[in-house]
This record gives structure tokens, C-alpha cells and sequence, in this order.
């Protein structure tokens, strides 16, 4: 069984930053996208970044263009979200997910073969 492996979550101050790692021991995500989602209380999971490992390709939500950037180490096995300049309204548990749509489609329709437990993400104003 797939196990995804989300880390990097805590408490930040508005403006602050944080680094999420996505990660699957020993399952390569050579051929896979890999998605980043978050789910404030209360309102319906939103994806935030997705890339995908065959070409690179990235998608970014308008609400996080510009401060999150996505990226992967293909050596470790390991996607990250670099979160920049958070605001309070980015405070949600984020999920990573994996599928073999592109990032696009996995970002807008959130249909994942395979999802993380979440890490909680905590922006105090």
C-alpha cells in the first residue's frame, strides 16, 4: 500500500514561512503528480500546487501565485511546497496526493490515487 508522508506543518506568523515535504518511502514517483490540497474547517478542500514528475509541469492556485512555489527532488523522492509571505486565510490542513493525471486536472478536480494523513498549517495574524 501506498503511504504518502506529509511534514513541515506549525505555527508561523502572518508573513512568515514554511516548507512542506511530500514523501513515499519506497514508492518512486517517476511517473506520478504530485498535488498539494488544503481544507480550512468549514470549507471544501482547495488544490493549491501540483507538479508533475514526467515533464515538470507545474499549476498553481490565483490565490497562492506568486508566494507558494512547488517543487521535487527527484534523487530523494521528495515533492516540497515552499509557502511564502502565509496569511492568516492559508492556516488549513494540507494534504499531498499523488495520481497520474496532470497537474492541472489534479489540482482542479482533486481526484487522487493516493493521499497523505495532512499537516496542519497554523498563520496567526
Amino acid at each position: 500500500e501506498v503511504q504518502l508522508v506529509e511534514s513541515g506543518g506549525g505555527l508561523v506568523q502572518a508573513g512568515g514561512s514554511l516548507r512542506l515535504s511530500c514523501a513515499a518511502p519506497g514508492f518512486a514517483f517517476d511517473d506520478y503528480t504530485i498535488g498539494w490540497f488544503r481544507q480550512a474547517p468549514g470549507k471544501e478542500r482547495e488544490g493549491v500546487s501540483c507538479i508533475s514528475r514526467r515533464d515538470g509541469t507545474t499549476y498553481y492556485a490565483d490565490s497562492v501565485k506568486g508566494r507558494f512555489t512547488i517543487s521535487s527532488d527527484n534523487a530523494k523522492n521528495t515533492v516540497y511546497l515552499q509557502m511564502d509571505s502565509l496569511k492568516p486565510e492559508d492556516m488549513a490542513v494540507y494534504y499531498c496526493a499523488a495520481d497520474h493525471e496532470n497537474a492541472p486536472f489534479l489540482c482542479r478536480n482533486g481526484l487522487g490515487l493516493y493521499w497523505g494523513q495532512g499537516t496542519q498549517v497554523t498563520v496567526s495574524s
